[in-house]
Formats: C-alpha cells, sequence, structure tokens
C-alpha cells in the first residue's frame, strides 16, 4: 500500500507545516522499514457490507450510561462480512485524525491507513491532521496531510507526524470550540486514536454531536502501551507488542550483567499506572527471578510489609543456594495497588481537591488515624512523591513515585534485621531502575505495524457507514494477517462511572490482568522455578525478519487460547 515517493525536497515543502522527517538521512533500517507494506485482512481486500450486531450495553452502571449517553447508548456493534456492500458508494469524505495521551508504537501506521483507504476507496477526499492532541481540535490548529507529508512516516516509531497531548474536551466551553472546529472543516468523520481516557472524551464528541444532529461522526481506535484497554471485541490495544519486545531486551541485558557480576539486585520498574499487563508480559518473556503483579497484591490484600518479607525471602533462599544477585520486575502502579496505600492515595486524591499543603501539616488532620500513620512510615522521598501536583484527572502521579528505591530500601532494613538475628549472612546491594519512555516509540513490530494498518484502514470503512460512537476493531489475531477480523465496537458498551475529582463521571473500564486468566496462571506455575533458579531468557532486539519476526505476544497468545512455547 505504500506509495513509491521520490523523497527528495520534503524539507523545504513542509517548512509550514509542522515537524518533519528526512528520508534522506534515515538509517538503513528505517529507509528499509519504509518500503514495508503491510498486509491487510482478505476482507478489506474484497466486496463487503458491514453487518449491526445485537443492542449492546455497558460494562458497569448500564442505567447511568443510558442516561449520559441517550443517543449512543445501546447501539450495535458492527462487523464486516463478505458480500455486496451498502454504504454510500465511494463518495469522498473530510475527515480529521487526532493522536491522544501518550506515545505507542504504530500510531503512524493507524493515520496512514485511514489515507490510504481514501486514497483508494474515496478519492478525493481529504484528511486533516490535528497537531498536538485534542487542544488542536479546539483551537483549530491542523495541517492537511499529503502523499509526500505521510511518507517518511510509514513503519515508523513516534507520534511526531502531527505530535500528540493530554488535554481533555468535556466541559461545554471545550465542546463547543470542538464544533465550531469540525463546521469550519466541514468534517464528515473524526478519529481519537488514544487509551481509555481519550476513546471516552470520543464517546463524549460522539454523542454531543449526534444529540446537535450534527453530520461528523466520531470512532475510537485502541492505543496503550499499558494493554488496559481491551475486551472480546478489542482483543489488544495497539503498542503493547512492540512495548514489551523492547523491554524484554532491556532486562535480558540487565539478567546477564546481574549474572556477569554476581553481586547486584536489579529492581526493574515498569510502565502501566493502572494494571500490570507489561511487567506479566516480561516475566513470561525474560524469566526474571521475582515479577510483582499489583492485581494479586490487591486480590489477596498484602501489606508493604508482606511484600518486602516476600522478597526477602526470595533473597535469603538464593543465598542458600550460592546465588547473591537477581532482578526483580514491578509495575509502575504497585503501590496503588496495596489495599492500605491505595486507601491513603484515595483520601490524599479526595483532599488535596480541596487543601494546599502547608508546612504547618494542617491538611493531615483530615486522614484516616491508619493512613496517617502509614503515611509518616513512609520514607521522606516517597511522601514528597505522594504530594506532587496531580494528573488532569485528579489522581496522583504514580509515575514519579520511585517504588524501586522504596522497596530496596525497605527490603535492605528487613535483610539488615534478619542479619541480627542470624537468619540472613549475606551482602545486600540493590540497584533500581526505571523502564519508561524508552518503549514507547521505537520501530512498530510486524504485528503492531500490520496491526495498526489494519485498524487504520478499518476506520476508513467506519467513516463511509453511517455510524458514529464506535471503536475499529481487529480480531482473530493469533491466525495469519489474511484470516483477521474486523468490524467496530460500540463505546458505550466499554463505558462505567468512576470517582474523579471528587465526582462520578464516565469512562471506559479498565482491563485489568485477571488472576485466574491463562496469562497469569503460566506464569504463576512457573515463578517458583524461576525464583530459585537461573531460567533467564534474553530475547535480543526486536527482529523484522526470520523465523520470530511475526511472533506475537505471550499475553495475546494465552488469552486466545493459542498454544504457549515452552
Amino acid at each position: 500500500m505504500s506509495p513509491a515517493v521520490a523523497t527528495n525536497g520534503f524539507a523545504d515543502t513542509r517548512k509550514e507545516e509542522g515537524p518533519s522527517r528526512l528520508p534522506s538521512v534515515y538509517s538503513e533500517l528505517q529507509s528499509n522499514r519504509l518500503n514495508h507494506s503491510p498486509p491487510l485482512p482478505s476482507i478489506l481486500k474484497s466486496s463487503f457490507k458491514v453487518v449491526d450486531g445485537p443492542p449492546t450495553s455497558a460494562a458497569g452502571n448500564p442505567n447511568e450510561i443510558a442516561n449520559l449517553f441517550p443517543n449512543l447508548y445501546g447501539k450495535p456493534s458492527v462487523s464486516l462480512v463478505p458480500g455486496d456492500s451498502e454504504m454510500k458508494g465511494h463518495q469522498s469524505l473530510k475527515i480529521g485524525v487526532v493522536l491522544s495521551g501518550g506515545q505507542a508504537p504504530g500510531g503512524h501506521n493507524v493515520i496512514t491507513g485511514i489515507f490510504d483507504y481514501l486514497q483508494e476507496r474515496a478519492k478525493g477526499s481529504t484528511l486533516y491532521g490535528f497537531k498536538g492532541g485534542p487542544a488542536g481540535i479546539m483551537r483549530c490548529k491542523y495541517v492537511k496531510l499529503s502523499i509526500e507529508l505521510i511518507y517518511p512516516y510509514r513503519n515508523q516509531g513516534g507520534f511526531d507526524m502531527i505530535c500528540s497531548g493530554r488535554d481533555k474536551i468535556e466541559t461545554p466551553e471545550q465542546l463547543k470550540q470542538a464544533e465550531e472546529t469540525v463546521k469550519k472543516l466541514d468534517l464528515d468523520g473524526l478519529v481519537v486514536i488514544g487509551g481509555d481516557d481519550s476513546n471516552t472524551n470520543a464517546c463524549l464528541l460522539a454523542e454531543n454531536f449526534r444529540s446537535k444532529n450534527m453530520k461528523t461522526q466520531v470512532f475510537g481506535c485502541p492505543k496503550t502501551i499499558d494493554g488496559d484497554l481491551k475486551c472480546k471485541e478489542v482483543p489488544i490495544s495497539f503498542g503493547f507488542d512492540t512495548a514489551c519486545k523492547i523491554y524484554s531486551e532491556m532486562i535480558g541485558n540487565v539478567m546477564t550483567d546481574a549474572r556477569s557480576t554476581g553481586k547486584y539486585y536489579h529492581f526493574i520498574r515498569l510502565m502501566g499506572r493502572a494494571a500490570s499487563h507489561i511487567t506479566l508480559e516480561c516475566a513470561l518473556q525474560t524469566h526474571p527471578n521475582i515479577a510483582i503483579i499489583g492485581e494479586e497484591v490487591a486480590a489477596k490484600k498484602l501489606t508493604m510489609k508482606n511484600v518486602t518479607n516476600h522478597i526477602a525471602d526470595i533473597i535469603c533462599k538464593r543465598l542458600e543456594l550460592g546465588l547473591n544477585y537477581g532482578v526483580i520486575l514491578l509495575p509502575e502502579g504497585l503501590i496503588d495497588f496495596i489495599p492500605e496505600v491505595k486507601q491513603l492515595i484515595g483520601e490524599l486524591n479526595e483532599i488535596l481537591v480541596h487543601d494546599v499543603v502547608d508546612e504547618a501539616g494542617m491538611w493531615k488532620r483530615k486522614l484516616r488515624s491508619q493512613s496517617q500513620e502509614l503515611f509518616e512510615f513512609l520514607p521522606q522521598a516517597i511522601q514528597e512523591q505522594l504530594l506532587l501536583e496531580r494528573d488532569p484527572h485528579g489522581n496522583v502521579q504514580v509515575a514519579r513515585i520511585e517504588t524501586e528505591k522504596m522497596l530496596i530500601q525497605m527490603v535492605e532494613t528487613e535483610l539488615d534485621q534478619r542479619k541480627q538475628e542470624g537468619a540472613y549472612k549475606g551482602h545486600f546491594q540493590g540497584q533500581p531502575h526505571f523502564f519508561g519512555y524508552e518503549g514507547r516509540c521505537g520501530f512498530p513490530t510486524n504485528f503492531d505495524a500490520n496491526y495498526c494498518y489494519a485498524l487504520g484502514y478499518a476506520t476508513g470503512v467506519l467513516l463511509h457507514s453511517g455510524k458514529t460512537g464506535l471503536i475499529s476493531s481487529v480480531g482473530n489475531l493469533t491466525a495469519p494477517v489474511d484470516e483477521w477480523t474486523v468490524g467496530g465496537t460500540a463505546l458505550t458498551s466499554l463505558m462505567d462511572v468512576e470517582r474523579r475529582h471528587g465526582k462520578f463521571k464516565p469512562v471506559i473500564k479498565k482491563a485489568m490482568v485477571e488472576i485466574e486468566g491463562a496469562p497469569f496462571m503460566k506464569f504463576a506455575s512457573l515463578r517458583d522455578d524461576w525464583a530459585a533458579k537461573n531460567r533467564y531468557l534474553s530475547p535480543g532486539p526486536v527482529q523484522f525478519v526470520g523465523p520470530f519476526a511475526n511472533d506475537i505476544n505471550y499475553t495475546l497468545m494465552l488469552e486466545l487460547g493459542a498454544q504457549f512455547p515452552y
């Protein structure tokens, strides 16, 4: 699908259009990836029609969701099936696309998929890219996407084609600004590429436009490396596959270092504020000595002391086996999974909506006694991090809390105590790591490149269907691309309500690690062996050719019922 376009002169033609890439100075690998043509599912290459499914409900609190989205609630999801098209012919369209939230490998291929669909099936169409995320919609800042502009970004990482942002469009004033922009550009459709919050925003926009009989349809696309935006119809969010493989390469390198020096315990915090999917997937790929899964901690109601003792117990056991080193994985949101800490954070989120942190500590008096005691027990650095400015949703910025350093300090204290009691005779040295942004903008794996292109092309189909309030969905992902299925899932069917900024608001329900699900059960069956012995795997860098280039991640494989390779 990638057109053969000359790369000379791009810098001059794009000076006024925003950030640009220069293929003339690309590495050999970048240039090679430009020419990769992602295959399409066969249904998208032949004659098809869009078929409605049964009426949908909501992920939780259906009555409240129905009240909040009266024009969208209950609308069916759709699927593509072979047959003669019943869509509105191939008329030209005016479409806007926006990247929302954090970066995820493959985002550019979603845009190129939409662009190529319009070029091939809706000739004369125009695709606008809103610059800098949702703020670009509200400020009407955009660039008209062309073959020349898009070409350097095909199969490349990052979001810098049009850049992203974390602004929300939810207040009456913001919604009015969005209305003015789509009317000014006479948009037939708007595509929001983002995670759960961004797709919640897409649903709000779709409802608002529909309530005012505006023609602009709104669609979402599932993006987040955290892997917490998924359901039966949307089996995975794009970027997860690539990010986990990048992190796993880095973990494998650290494992080799640990084995080489034989004296350090590496505590590696991985992305995943709300869910532990990345930590679980990286554990399956690399076999660390310990991997803490936040959802298990919450289910078992473990305390900070429990988690600390668990790690210390394994360190003592390994020392008895002559091993004074190891690798420990933990999710960045771990502290939020521990019930006592979660309670503290919840209280802080509520208090700090109204109160300012002062030196006198008057705000502390509003904490429950148990939360007050826990706050005072935590290291000073963690206390300060818990009081940092809240994120746009009013929540503590968990990514800024250096949980790995806190655990090193607490494990060291516990082992010192055991040493005094004669139960530990080793010398503990902890090394902290945080693997975060390193995984968000790498070259998308073959899976993510193909998946994102299919998602984008499928969104083009949905734009022509006359529907609105859907998130593009591609399924049957363990099969060859040719056999993938295509459709659109009603955004309201993913919705629930959640308390934010002291108020209940509609949100897409996050998909957490299921401790009775296949990926966790497989991990649980192997972790005792990994703890006592060195079963380290070093996957190496992402491969684009060769026998393993098209392998999918273990989480998706296990969730879809495929055979685990070992």
